[in-house]
């Protein structure tokens, strides 16, 4: 198939780029990997009347580190993250879950920005950006705000994006570590084959002291619900506690608990269920155990 009939810009300043989306509202849409747009353009999925081609626009990609934590540009490729040693260095969990994200080919295209404005619920990028505490920088002719992760996701392809604005870097900050205590990951998902979307994703953080105690804890699914969500409850269970296989079977039991999925042709609710679980599960055990 192919899409319905858009009108097409491609702005190469900033300020030109907002300009088009305030003038056009709710009609248009950014098109930056076009990974997720365009197929859902062809299948008249999404129809926009006008298109922003945003990949001509200077200073929306790159990856800077700070005092305080690391920035993303919204239209930093997910394979440049991926390969990226500061990221491997700084954030070795998003090393090891990028990679997940369906092929290379789609990677090399695909922007970090892109996959958080379409806000699949089954995507990795949004997942581990609600885990890691992220800041979203939204921008409009009226000027910049800032949107924490936990606030983005509003629900089924849903974002706090209003019409005019436009995502444009991502702010992480650092997991720092103290004498006492430092931050281990785990990260699991099960899919039907590899590069498909994930049925069940888990991202677990732990910050452990020496004895394996936990002192903060956090918990991030994703394609179990309309968007990413922590699970605050398994979190809790384990803070304070040795992160035993008691502790982990206990917090996942919670998780199970917690999501509500719901069932579609690739898996039943009650399998994403009992497999967010699971999932919960091994990612603690490899926290613990990295």
């Amino acid at each position: 198939m192919k899409p319905a009939k858009f009108d097409y810009y491609a702005p190469v300043a900033r300020d030109e780029a907002l300009g088009l989306l305030g003038q056009h509202g709710y009609d248009a849409k950014a098109l930056a990997g076009g990974q997720s747009l365009m197929p859902m353009m062809n299948l008249r999925l999404a129809r926009p009347a006008v298109v922003v081609d945003i990949n001509r626009v200077a200073g929306l990609s790159g990856i800077d580190s700070g005092e305080s934590g690391m920035t993303i540009g919204a239209m930093t490729r997910q394979r440049d993250l991926e390969r990226s040693a500061e990221v491997r260095e700084r954030f070795p969990l998003i090393a090891a879950a990028v990679p997940h994200i369906a092929h290379f080919q789609i990677r090399n295209r695909g922007t970090v920005g892109g996959s958080l404005a379409h806000s699949d619920p089954a995507a990795e990028i949004p997942a581990l950006c609600l885990a890691l505490d992220a800041e979203i920088t939204a921008a409009s002719s009226r000027g910049e705000r800032t949107i924490a992760a936990g606030d983005f996701s509003l629900g089924l392809l849903t974002t706090a994006l209003e019409p005019d604005e436009l995502l444009t870097e991502v702010r992480l900050p650092w997991l720092d570590s103290d004498g006492e205590s430092q931050w281990r990951w785990g990260f699991r998902e099960v899919c039907r084959r590899d590069g498909d979307f994930a049925l069940v994703g888990a991202i677990a953080l732990l910050r452990l002291d020496g004895d394996n105690v936990c002192r903060e804890a956090r918990i991030a699914m994703f394609g179990v619900g309309d968007g990413p969500a922590r699970i605050p409850g398994a979190e809790a269970a384990l803070v304070g506690r040795a992160v035993d296989a008691d502790a982990r079977a206990e917090a996942a039991g919670l998780v199970s608990q917690a999501v509500d999925p719901g069932s579609d042709i690739h898996a039943s609710a009650e399998y994403r269920k009992e497999v967010s679980g699971v999932m919960a599960r091994r990612a603690l055990e490899d926290a613990v155990s990295g």
